[in-house]
């Protein structure tokens, strides 16, 4: 009964989200929605940011346990993006909203775990060096975090799979010869 009370919360706020402003939901419009009492809401969320918080990191957790493995980057930023599009209004709410940094620490993890993990894959027992692993996740990380944020700024226009496959098909080889210059390096 827990999970579905905080489920149903959760639902709500979604709901109400992807009709109005963050700045324009009030715990007091969640639990009429859902048909809690305020005390039920407090149960299980201090407040409507750590509801927030709550939310993106249950679906980074759930993105990041979908892909143990990683041999394509597209794959899990795929599931990170069809998440966007399922709740595009609620995503550009919070993203617009003073509570960015809840949904940027999210974008950050998502990235950072699609690398590190992809980086896993593509060195498949090569050897080289702790400090060039960190420096190319780091690199990586960032331009998958300035790609995706730069389509959140524009307000989730354009296609972002598009624009996806466009860089994927750019920079084919490129992981791969990074790897190889670090390996010779070593």
């Amino acid at each position: 009964m827990a999970n579905f009370t905080r489920n149903a919360i959760k639902s709500s706020f979604l709901k109400l989200l992807n009709e109005r402003p963050l700045t324009q939901i009030t715990v007091k419009d969640i639990v009429s929605d859902c048909g809690v009492n305020r005390n039920t809401f407090y149960y299980y969320f201090e407040d409507i940011p750590r509801l927030i918080e709550d939310i993106v990191v249950e679906d980074a957790e759930r993105i990041i346990q979908k892909f143990p493995s990683i041999a394509m980057i597209e794959d899990c930023l795929n599931a990170m993006i069809e998440f966007a599009l399922m709740h595009k209004r609620a995503v550009l709410h919070i993203y617009n909203s003073v509570n960015r940094d809840i949904y940027e620490q999210y974008l950050w993890k998502i990235c950072d775990h699609t690398i590190k993990t992809y980086l896993d894959t593509a060195l498949n027992g090569r050897k080289i060096s702790e400090s060039d692993e960190n420096i190319l996740s780091e690199y990586f990380g960032c331009v998958l975090f300035g790609v995706v944020s730069g389509w959140l700024n524009k307000g989730m226009k354009e296609d972002i799979q598009l624009s996806f496959n466009r860089i994927y098909e750019l920079q084919k080889g490129i992981v791969e010869e990074t790897i190889r210059r670090c390996e010779k390096d070593n």
